[in-house]
């Protein structure tokens, strides 16, 4: 079946590096990948078993799934088809202006990240430190859950069990 999003739905938000691509060699089920975004050579461990299991918790919660990093739109051509989902809507999150205009790395991706959910509620898949006080701080932000991920070891079961519970305890007028 493919996948359709649910506009309005609450969103699940996916970071790719240190989440679906762990910084350490990982367990069996992790594939060696080499691609080049934007002529870049990068080589990351992905799990072809993330894509099911996130389609199913986004259609389980009637949420809809997005990317939210770096990769921005590159995660669609390089990401997706190694972890088996479709091809999803991203955050734009322009490149970090470094710590010398005051922004940390969390906080920078927060920002445009609560910018872009317009009052959804969402899960986001993270793995910066600061993310969840940097988007807990912005303006407006809608009911929220960040799931930290070890970016040594990157997205467990256990973290999409977090995610499905306060997925479901969401109030059903989703306000």
């Amino acid at each position: 079946m493919p996948y359709r999003p649910c506009m309005g739905s609450p969103l699940v938000l996916l970071d790719v590096d240190g989440v679906l691509n762990p910084f350490a060699r990982p367990h069996r089920g992790y594939k060696r990948h080499r691609c080049s975004p934007n002529g870049m050579s990068f080589k990351l461990w992905l799990d072809s078993r993330h894509g099911p299991s996130l389609l199913g918790l986004a259609e389980s919660a009637g949420a809809e799934l997005a990317w939210a990093s770096y990769w921005c739109d590159n995660a669609n051509v390089w990401i997706a088809p190694r972890v088996g989902l479709p091809e999803l809507p991203f955050v734009p999150i322009p490149r970090f202006p470094g710590a010398g205009e005051g922004w940390t790395l969390g906080a920078w991706k927060a920002r445009h990240v609560a910018a872009w959910t317009q009052r959804r509620p969402f899960v986001w898949f993270e793995d910066e430190p600061d993310a969840a006080e940097c988007v807990a701080a912005e303006p407006d932000v809608a009911r929220h859950l960040l799931v930290r991920i070890d970016p040594m070891t990157g997205l467990t079961d256990a973290h999409l069990a977090s995610a499905a519970d306060w997925l479901r305890a969401l109030p059903s007028d989703r306000a």
